[in-house]
């Protein structure tokens, strides 16, 4: 039995109110109009909850199951109880996609991880450039013009930004 290597990805990071989550919006549909199958790890500082008070899958949830699967013919959603792990790990998390009906996962956050990443940069944000740039940001998408080494993109321009994922797919992968 062969296995399939581990899925590509490739990480979305800015300061908060950069427009992360408005860029992807727009970068999603653009690669998949590539025949690009596109799964999203997105992280939040925030305690969140995709179930609701009041519905049996979230009382039988609070019951004590550490994991609660609710399904529909349109989806299905797996909920993991993690209030004793340390930190999240993100290998793990990946590892719970189904590579065989992806081609990529994009990562919004997890602005630490060693992975491949793209960088989004406004000034108005107030905030320095220098502190978002590692060794595995490998463009930056901006408003405005920078004096840098790495690949330049236009935040305003996803179609710049697909394209420019849709090559680094192809090179890497």
């Amino acid at each position: 039995m062969s296995t399939k290597p581990p899925l590509p990805l490739l990480g979305i990071t800015a300061y908060s109110g950069t427009g992360k989550t408005t860029l992807l919006k727009k970068v999603i549909p653009l690669l998949r109009q590539r025949q690009i199958r596109v799964g999203l790890i997105k992280h939040t500082h925030h305690d969140m909850d995709v179930d609701k008070p009041g519905k049996d899958s979230y009382e039988l949830r609070k019951a004590g199951a550490k994991q609660t699967l609710v399904a529909c013919q349109q989806r299905w959603a797996l909920m993991t109880e993690t209030s004793d792990s340390p930190a999240l790990d993100l290998s793990y998390l990946a590892s719970r996609f189904d590579s065989d009906s992806l081609d990529l996962l994009l990562v919004e956050g997890f602005k630490d991880e060693p992975i491949n990443k793209i960088a989004l940069y406004r000034r108005i944000i107030n905030r320095p450039l220098n502190d978002l740039i590692d060794q595995h940001v490998i463009a930056v998408a901006s408003d405005e013009k920078l004096e840098i080494a790495l690949p330049q993109l236009n935040i305003n321009q996803p179609e710049q930004v697909a394209d420019f994922i849709m090559n680094w797919l192809n090179i890497e992968h």
